[in-house]
């Protein structure tokens, strides 16, 4: 039974907001061996997350977290369990409260504001489309009003969900619609959709999130407020490092390290990369048990394993590691 919570984070209204940029990780759902959420690890992710590759904000229930495989009840159990863990360690947690149904959407988002989450994300529902902006932005006006003191963040991944509706046209007037948006995670390879939007966004009032990890070098060239991505659960600290050197700018540097990451995820790709081999990878590098994937989605192969493991072994970084 989920009870009842005091928020764990100060509320928004009563402490200016930190701005959401930098590296977001996008949560793996640890799971047991059978295949139940294995919450007990979540402090342990925390600490490892913070600790050791220096990423302090994270999106929970997404993609990566297998969030539309889990059920409602298990979605708020994680969410409370990362609110929890996260106080005092953690800057921003972001709950994605995206489903296929709108009153699923609608509960998640309660319970989310109930808990003091630091933001909440909507995919667009991908069974019943929307099929032009005004129906995507009435579904999401639905969800954020029941939430409207919490930063509102639209969840765009056309690759899953078949929905292609631009952001640029979604955002004309999306503040009269939505008041608590706040910004998209940008989940596509539309680089030039992506740099209309910042363009837009002159007063800095969105924040724009990629989500494309191979990717980030260019969306950061663009104006990109920072990531969110799977990749940052293991490789957070290489990729911190080069977003130092684009701040520098040391472009040449920043590039090696997009190089090094983009050459592990191409390797990984042709071997066949998902969630599941994500938790293979987690569990390997952080030596943190993932556990298995929900079906439909199969366990990692041992030879996925030992290929992967091999390959990340073998790169040698511009710091040495």
């Amino acid at each position: 039974m989920v009870i009842a919570f005091i928020p764990f984070f100060p509320n928004s209204s009563m402490t200016p907001r930190k701005k959401l940029e930098g590296l977001v990780a996008a949560t793996i759902t640890p799971m047991t061996p059978d295949g139940q959420i294995n919450l007990p690890v979540i402090r342990q992710y925390v600490d490892y997350l913070v600790n050791e590759q220096n990423v302090k904000n994270v999106f929970v229930n997404g993609t990566t977290g297998e969030g539309l495989s889990l059920s409602v009840q298990e979605r708020k159990q994680l969410a409370e369990e990362w609110m929890c863990q996260g106080k005092d360690k953690l800057d921003h947690v972001i709950i994605h409260v995206g489903a296929l149904n709108l009153p699923e959407c609608q509960e998640l988002a309660r319970h989310a504001a109930v808990i003091g989450a630091g933001g909440i994300a909507v995919i667009a529902p991908f069974f019943f489309k929307p099929t032009n902006k005004d129906e995507l932005v009435a579904f999401l006006q639905k969800i954020a009003s029941e939430a409207p003191e919490v930063p509102f963040y639209y969840y765009h991944i056309p690759p899953l969900t078949g929905v292609k509706i631009r952001v640029e046209e979604l955002l004309d007037g999306i503040k009269a619609q939505i008041p608590n948006f706040q910004g998209v995670k940008f989940s596509d390879t539309d680089l030039l959709d992506l740099a209309q939007c910042i363009n837009k966004n002159e007063t800095g009032e969105f924040e724009f999130l990629y989500g494309v990890d191979e990717q980030l070098l260019g969306a950061l060239a663009v104006g990109a407020n920072g990531a969110v991505g799977s990749t940052y659960n293991y490789l957070g600290r290489q990729t911190n490092l080069m977003l130092q050197a684009f701040a520098k700018p040391d472009l040449a540097l920043a590039q090696k390290y997009q190089f090094l990451a983009g050459e592990f995820l191409n390797f990984v790709i042709k071997l066949g990369f998902g969630v599941a081999q994500t938790k293979a990878v987690m569990t390997f590098v952080s030596g943190i048990p993932m556990g298995p994937p929900r079906l439909p989605l199969v366990r990692a192969s041992s030879e996925f394993i030992v290929k992967a493991k091999a390959k990340l072994d073998s790169i040698v970084w511009p710091d040495g590691d």
